[in-house]
């Protein structure tokens, strides 16, 4: 049988300037799913993060991956991730002015 896990990155963290989620130890796991959520507000189009890994969980590499943003209210995303190292968390940048609560959560399966 599978094994998967679940965990919540960022509950109602609000997000402005440059932003990195919780890393998150997952050498164990051969996939990985990220799903961001709004709360609340929206965010301008074509906004982006990006997926990155350590083998450490202190110096980070972007993996290669990235994923837009939602652009409108209350709206969730996903982006999917394999062969990566035993570390990964989601970074990006809002544009001056903006901000907006989010909540991530990283689903892992081996």
């Amino acid at each position: 049988m599978r094994q998967s896990h679940t965990v919540a990155l960022e509950l109602g963290t609000t997000w402005e300037g440059s932003f990195a989620t919780e890393p998150y130890e997952t050498a164990w796991a051969t996939e990985a799913i990220f799903f961001v959520r709004l709360i609340g507000g929206a965010l301008p189009p074509d906004t982006r993060a990006r997926v990155q890994i350590a083998p450490e969980g202190i110096h980070w590499v972007d993996e290669g991956t990235d994923m837009i943003l939602p652009a409108h209210p209350d709206a969730m995303t996903f982006v999917r991730v394999t062969r990566f190292g035993g570390w990964l968390r989601l970074v990006g940048e809002l544009p001056d002015g903006v901000s907006q609560r989010v909540i991530v959560h990283l689903v892992l399966k081996e």
